[in-house]
């Protein structure tokens, strides 16, 4: 086992791996900016180091400063939790060229499924279902690339190869709009990433999200903790998510749920990660696959009772996979709530100082939360406070338990999206089940 992980992160995700780290009896090391210094999970670390001002990009995002705190803490392995560092091949090669372990994919597999054009070529080999699309870069003559749209079929989307978070990206409904729309997006993809590389895919009109969570030990076996359904969405931010999907066709699922595991055994995967895909029609289409840890990995553990975070730190150690295909069963419904330090109407970030927070509790009820009363929001990073998990026998428990327990939270002094949720638990047509991807912007547009 890792004998110490310096947390390369903040927040709720960087307290949720102390704690595995010391329910495996792994010292830790927490990294801060001079604007974190009372986090919660600073405070709770065998060893803590100031990496930097409160920007991030001087601090959480300085891979130099982050290796050297690794180097004078002696710790053994690096663990990025999500966002940041944790999807950057570059940091994970430092790490492993500097003498530390990183918890995580290698990183030519993060560099393979990072590249949009690249992670869809090997998802088809793999078997994975893929959206119909361009089959890589779009070629610079007008006439190919109409021909390719209707081989598709319209509408079409082009895409920033390199892109991500809803960027670098433009819907096509007609040919005549074809050309000029594929300008503008290797113009806004050369200036937000760097890279004009675009594609195309069928547009999907109104598709679900749904993402399969797998583990994998980088010795040659894989496995699915079956899926997660993220259709609640504004701005492509994900608001809530539960597990496992509802209403799916079970043969589907069954299928795609397999061809995750073979594509992690046929890339050598190593570590936690997630595939993304757009379900319609009874079909799923294969987006982008997930290197780390997810904001929403309570949901899964909830329903299967496995510890995905923990099962990191042991794939990370070396261990091969303790857990077998067949060990792996749904165990009831679970729903996850993002809660955020924001304005419940405009959704501008509120930091701030904390007067009162007061956790929900109960049976089947979990936060995952860095807050304390007399904590000070900073204005620095993401506004996400707190996730609120209920887990019941089936879905509408769940959803009940999630309407009590959001009813019961407080957190005083600051704004947070608490009363959206509210709202959300209690809208008949989510209570329903399968709502897409749209169902909440258009909500939203309805109620404000």
């Amino acid at each position: 086992m890792l004998d110490k992980v310096l947390i390369a992160n903040r927040g709720e995700i960087a307290l949720r791996i102390l704690r595995a780290c010391k329910e495996l009896g792994i010292k830790t090391v927490a990294v801060h900016s001079k604007a974190d210094r009372d986090l919660k999970h600073v405070r709770l670390a065998d060893e803590a180091v100031c990496i930097g001002p409160n920007s991030s990009t001087e601090s959480y995002l300085n891979i130099p400063r982050l290796i050297a705190a690794a180097e004078i803490t002696d710790a053994t392995g690096i663990h990025p939790g999500y966002g940041f560092l944790a999807e950057n091949a570059n940091f994970a090669e430092m790490v492993e060229k500097s003498g530390f372990v990183f918890i995580g994919p290698t990183a030519s597999v993060i560099r393979l499924m990072g590249d949009k054009v690249s992670a869809i070529a090997a998802m088809k080999e793999a078997g994975v279902p893929t959206v119909p699309g361009s089959d890589g870069p779009l070629p610079a003559d007008e006439a190919e690339m109409q021909r390719i749209a209707k081989r598709i079929g319209y509408p079409v989307i082009i895409k920033a190869a390199a892109g991500g978070g809803g960027r670098g990206m433009r819907v096509v409904h007609k040919e005549e709009d074809l050309a000029s729309s594929v300008s503008v997006t290797q113009t806004e993809a050369k200036a937000a990433f760097g890279d004009s590389t675009v594609y195309m895919e069928k547009f999907l009109e109104n598709p679900r999200h749904i993402e399969v969570q797998v583990l994998a030990d980088g010795q040659g076996n894989a496995i699915h903790l079956f899926d997660r359904d993220c259709s609640l969405q504004r701005r492509h931010q994900k608001v809530l998510e539960e597990a496992p999907a509802p209403h799916v066709n079970p043969e589907s699922r069954a299928a795609v749920l397999q061809s995750c595991v073979d594509a992690c055994i046929k890339i050598g995967y190593r570590g936690a990660g997630t595939f993304e895909f757009l379900y319609e029609n009874g079909e799923y289409y294969f987006i982008e696959m997930n290197t780390r840890v997810q904001v929403e990995h309570p949901v899964t553990e909830m329903i299967t009772g496995i510890d995905i975070v923990k099962e990191q730190l042991r794939i990370a150690s070396g261990q091969p996979l303790s857990i077998r295909q067949e060990d792996v069963v749904i165990k009831g419904h679970a729903l996850e709530c993002r809660i955020n330090a924001e304005d419940p109407r405009t959704f501008m970030p509120c930091p701030g100082l904390v007067k009162t927070f007061h956790a929900a509790g109960g049976l089947g009820v979990r936060v995952d939360s860095h807050l304390y009363s007399g904590y000070t929001v900073p204005p620095y990073y993401d506004s996400l406070i707190a996730k609120l998990i209920t887990h019941a026998e089936d879905r509408h428990t769940a959803l009940a338990r999630m309407a009590v327990a959001l009813d019961e939270m407080v957190v005083d002094g600051i704004k947070t999206n608490i009363d959206l949720h509210k709202d959300l638990v209690r809208d008949e047509h989510f209570a329903a089940g399968g709502v897409n991807i749209h169902y909440l912007e258009k909500k939203l547009n309805i109620g404000h």
